[in-house]
């Protein structure tokens, strides 16, 4: 499949990770009122699909020590997902146990990153998954499989794009029904993102691929833009661009979820979201961690209402 301006989708369904992808690289430690308001609130503005939170080792993620409690006191909104990360069976028990409705596993499409992140290497990564994956199976719960460093990786520089259609493969072959295909430190281009779809949409059909991009070098949008028009219709956001970037200090993380709204709106392409009311979400988060709102979008619009 190639890029084309024809295939943009008419509707995309945004994947909001502030709660946990963003939540955890945060500094500041909220508590379980503020995450299930945050939770909450992004469902009132129109988000669909919430990662909720994370059932990992708490020594290892201590912002996601209290995703049983968070997934306990959430008031369930009908047609929503609640999705938790479950990277092993433990952790996918403990997610079936707080009733998550969706669970999803990781690799690295580098094998510096996975040894040095999770101490094994790419295949036995996936190895660690097959009882997960069967279990998840077996009670009929969707998995959606995340690909991370599909564009560059802090410890080995560039990545090659068929190591990222090949774990891709092979994690639809395992039973995901969606893989995210992460820039996890943010060092993709428009040019780039073309170059590994090009590669990665001859197996995998554009209706099960999603992107999930960071925008340390802020070229984000320009890369959802570029994974639009090959027909890619899921994206992966966090509110207020929650999170930061591990491996470049100061650097911005996750994209804001405002600003691909915003662009989005701009294209007449459907989402379902209130952008007002989702920029009021992520300032009341950013106030809550005391930090700046990331989301350049809800920082110009509301210095338009102050000014008004």
């Amino acid at each position: 499949m190639t890029s084309s301006i024809e295939n943009i989708p008419q509707k995309v369904r945004l994947v909001e990770v502030g709660p946990r992808d963003g939540l955890q690289n945060e500094k500041v430690t909220i508590g379980t009122a503020t995450k299930v308001e945050l939770i909450e609130s992004l469902v009132d503005a129109g988000l669909r699909y919430i990662e909720a939170g994370s059932f990992v080792n708490p020594k290892a993620i201590p912002q996601m020590a209290g995703s049983e409690a968070v997934f306990e006191q959430i008031k369930r909104r009908e047609g929503v997902s609640y999705a938790a990360l479950a990277p092993n069976l433990r952790g996918y028990e403990r997610a079936m146990s707080a009733q998550a409705t969706e669970v999803a596993i990781f690799a690295a499409a580098s094998e510096r990153f996975s040894q040095t992140n999770i101490n094994c290497s790419i295949e036995e990564s996936l190895q660690r998954f097959t009882p997960v994956i069967a279990a998840a199976k077996s009670d009929n719960i969707p998995i959606r499989g995340y690909v991370s460093c599909v564009l560059g990786c802090p410890y080995q520089g560039d990545v090659d794009a068929d190591i990222v259609k090949e774990i891709s493969m092979k994690l639809m072959d395992m039973g995901c029904y969606e893989i995210s295909l992460g820039d996890t430190i943010g060092v993709g281009t428009a040019g780039s993102v073309a170059q590994l779809l090009d590669v990665v949409c001859k197996e995998i059909p554009a209706d099960n691929l999603a992107v999930h991009f960071h925008d340390t070098y802020g070229q984000a949008l320009a890369n959802i833009y570029a994974a639009l028009q090959y027909g890619i219709a899921v994206i992966d956001s966090s509110v207020a661009g929650l999170g930061g970037c591990p491996f470049a200090k100061g650097a911005t993380g996750n994209v804001a979820t405002e600003d691909v709204v915003y662009m989005l709106n701009g294209m007449n392409i459907e989402t379902g979201i209130d952008l007002e009311k989702l920029i009021n979400v992520g300032q009341s988060i950013s106030n809550a961690l005391g930090r700046s709102n990331a989301s350049r979008v809800a920082s110009a619009l509301i210095k338009k209402r102050q000014s008004a």
